[in-house]
């Protein structure tokens, strides 16, 4: 099991179709000991639920618009489990009408709410875990991402821009963080039905695309994203930082 002996912080959690919840289970599975997050808006009796699955696991609110609430966060998780050797940054959002109409349309504020939910608060994150002495040396970081930060990908809009705000945040904070030993990476997946996919207009027809394009000619499962998650954990990747992994059946590689 190659995470025997670490504890993960799997931050974002929000149900069972949750990639983040197939990331928890690799994880878990390898040996890792779990603990969550989840936002301050969801049913904490379901997330309690959801969880329970994993024997000593706990799930913490967290607002990630909040520096003082990721503060309050992150504190109590280290007091209860003391430093960790990995995060998982699960975090995104943006307004249904910024997904939902022409990117061009895309209000101030629905542009800096993607932005700041989706990608600040990694950054967010990274900084007060490391303010609190949160990350044990060899630490990894791990934030997923999509395509759509690459090229424009119909319905994904603000998100897209958000994410490449994301992909391009890791790059950096992998430089910085590097000379303290913890690296910052991040996975690219592949489409999968989450209850934020709902958001994309069309969702379907991407999964049908990949189906046909992929050179695995499959889409990928939470499950197969989160075992890259528990390699991204290990030691076996200790000499990978700043870089984002694509776990999307090989459909990024592919032209026309």
């Amino acid at each position: 099991m190659i995470l025997e002996g670490k504890k993960v912080l799997i931050m974002g959690i929000r149900n069972k179709w949750s990639i983040a919840w197939g990331a928890a289970q690799s994880a878990y599975e390898n040996g890792a000991q779990v603990i969550f997050t989840h936002s301050e808006f969801e049913n904490e009796e379901k997330i309690n639920s959801l969880i329970s699955q994993i024997p000593g696991s706990k799930s913490f609110p967290c607002d990630a618009g909040n520096d003082e609430s990721i503060r309050k966060c992150l504190e109590n998780v280290k007091a209860e489990y003391g430093k960790v050797d990995g995060i998982l940054h699960s975090i995104a959002h943006a307004n249904t009408d910024d997904l939902r109409n022409d990117f061009i349309l895309t209000s101030r504020e629905g542009y800096a709410h993607a932005c700041d939910i989706s990608a600040y608060s990694l950054v967010a994150v990274a900084r007060i875990a490391k303010e609190i002495d949160m990350l044990n040396e060899g630490a990894s970081i791990v934030a997923f991402t999509y395509y759509g930060a690459e090229k424009a990908i119909e319905g994904y809009n603000v998100m897209g821009v958000a994410k490449a705000a994301l992909e391009s945040s890791i790059r950096y904070m992998a430089v910085n963080l590097g000379k303290d030993k913890i690296r910052v990476n991040g996975i690219s997946a592949g489409p999968i039905k989450t209850l934020s996919a709902k958001g994309i207009k069309d969702f379907n027809s991407i999964l049908d695309i990949v189906e046909e394009r992929a050179p695995l000619h499959e889409n990928v499962t939470t499950r197969q994203v989160g075992d890259a998650t528990s390699f991204l954990f290990s030691d076996l990747s200790s000499a990978i930082t700043g870089e984002i992994i694509h776990v999307d059946n090989g459909f990024s590689i592919v032209g026309v």
